[in-house]
């Protein structure tokens, strides 16, 4: 990166993360820019989700550094790294079930970190129609795609810089599939810059500009991914695709 470039809203270097005595990431990199849409792929069990836990301060690393906005996050609190300016989409949804979509939504409200309040509960309507057909449904309630919009919806209303996608079309059905990676192709266009988890390495390639490939904890492959989609073989190689 040359003196001038803007620094990236993450950058993450030589990770190294355990759980107990499972040595997990083994010297991982990774960095987002402003407006940047990164892809993470990997097969079952690769350390997609360490990572993506590790740069949320969830899990904390052994060693290496973790950058976000310029600050040294390496050690921060997750509600720390959040007002940061990063939101989050886990896996699994980790939507409130006993509130309503509208109380799932507002408790997760508040400025972005420049103070601008792009993203409220009308805007986030107007993305999701579903949801504002059940703005009163408690979360219990919604089918999982709808869960998934909710959880989509929430992570946006804290106004972020940057959001991580941690296998956003788990388990939906094909049409639903196709309205998740709709909304999420309109979110990066409005420059909010991802990191996108999901096992559809094809959807991932066409909605990135970027990509990074792991296996067993470390960065195998990594590149544009318009580059990477004309040479499946690499794919291949790493996803058993």
């Amino acid at each position: 990166m040359s003196a001038s470039a803007p620094a990236p809203l993450i950058d993450a270097a030589q990770l190294h993360t355990h759980y107990g005595a499972s040595h997990v990431l083994h010297g991982a990199s990774i960095a987002i820019g402003a407006g940047e849409a990164v892809g993470l792929l990997g097969r079952n069990g690769m350390g997609k989700t360490t990572l993506i836990r590790t740069l949320l301060g969830l899990v904390r690393p052994t060693s290496g550094a973790i950058r976000i906005r310029g600050n040294d996050c390496t050690r921060a609190r997750t509600d720390s790294i959040a007002r940061l300016g990063v939101g989050y989409v886990p896996e699994g949804r980790g939507i409130f079930p006993n509130l309503s979509v509208r109380e799932n939504l507002l408790m997760a409200a508040r400025p972005g970190v420049s103070g601008r309040c792009d993203w409220t509960i009308d805007r986030v309507m107007q993305t999701f129609p579903r949801l504002a057909e059940r703005l009163h449904y408690g979360g219990a309630q919604l089918s999982g795609g709808e869960q998934q919009m909710l959880a989509i919806g929430r992570a946006l209303m804290t106004n972020p810089d940057v959001l991580l996608l941690d296998e956003a079309t788990e388990g939906l059905a094909p049409l639903v599939v196709r309205e998740i990676w709709r909304i999420i192709g309109a979110i990066r266009a409005t420059g909010i810059a991802s990191l996108i988890v999901d096992r559809n390495y094809r959807s991932v390639l066409a909605h990135t500009d970027r990509c990074t490939v792991l296996e067993k904890g470390r960065v195998v492959l990594e590149g544009e991914s318009a580059t990477l989609a004309q040479t499946p073989e690499k794919l291949a190689r790493y996803l058993g695709v």
